[in-house]
């Protein structure tokens, strides 16, 4: 019985990765359920390591943490998004102004450095920063990579419920999880389509990567400006992405962003 069950089991795994294939959005042997699930026990990871990750308190904070919400559901409004309703899309301020740096866990779980909010000029930069990060979520590509990293013969166990101790031990891993130069351009090319709806400007994360090549720093963030692609490429496809889509470019100076800033300890 265990030999069908294991037959049957793998006739639709192969079935799920041709499927996977011609979605174009990579391999992935995980559930969104899963990804929930990594996404709550990174999130319990950061809580416990507040030395590592100061995240700021809401209560204190409710006016930046307001303005970046009101950020975030106008993203989210999206019907790009194809787990807007579903993921959690949680956002929460870390208080470190040395790391410009932003990431979102799967499932939905958003991280802001109070180092990235500072040094960008704009809202629409960060807003473009944002898209970038919810694209990595909604399209699944911590798992993916992950499904990568790990092996078949891992995660089929896991799946199965063989070896559930290696759940924690795969979301404890997603802190270093880097992605690939598919999954960094992908993410570049929805946050302009997340952002084509929006008061922003489509083309906003491409900001982020010119102000890092005017100051000579575009290797120093590798958790968000990866040494794959090129960021002088990753501007270059941002804004023919925008021309091609017929998305605006223009900026909307936002009065709000400097006060926002200035809310930030």
């Amino acid at each position: 019985m265990k030999k069908i069950l294991f037959l049957s089991f793998s006739l639709l795994f192969v079935a799920f990765l041709g499927s996977s294939c011609k979605k174009g959005n990579g391999i992935n042997v995980f559930t969104v359920e899963q990804d929930k699930q990594f996404g709550a026990q990174l999130k319990a990871q950061i809580d416990s390591t507040p030395s590592q990750y100061p995240v700021l308190p809401y209560i204190g904070n409710e006016q930046a943490y307001n303005y970046l919400y009101a950020m975030r559901d106008e993203i989210l409004a999206s019907d790009v998004i194809q787990y807007r309703t579903k993921f959690n899309w949680e956002l929460y301020i870390i208080n470190d102004d040395s790391t410009l740096n932003a990431f979102c866990a799967p499932g939905g779980y958003i991280y802001v450095y109070t180092g990235i909010a500072k040094f960008l000029d704009e809202a629409d930069h960060l807003a473009g920063v944002l898209g970038h990060e919810i694209a990595h979520a909604d399209r699944r590509h911590s798992t993916q990579q992950m499904t990568q990293t790990y092996g078949l013969e891992v995660l089929l166990s896991v799946i199965a419920g063989d070896d559930p101790g290696m759940l924690a031990q795969i979301a404890a891993g997603l802190t270093a999880l880097s992605f690939s130069r598919s999954h960094e351009t992908d993410a570049d090319n929805h946050s302009v389509e997340y952002l084509c709806d929006t008061q922003y400007a489509s083309n906003g994360a491409a900001a982020f990567f010119q102000k890092l090549i005017a100051q000579g720093q575009s290797g120093g963030t590798p958790a968000f400006l990866s040494t794959h692609p090129d960021p002088g490429n990753r501007v270059q496809n941002i804004n023919s992405g925008a021309t091609t889509l017929g998305c605006s470019t223009t900026l909307k100076p936002n009065a709000g962003w400097a006060a926002f800033q200035a809310l930030l300890p």
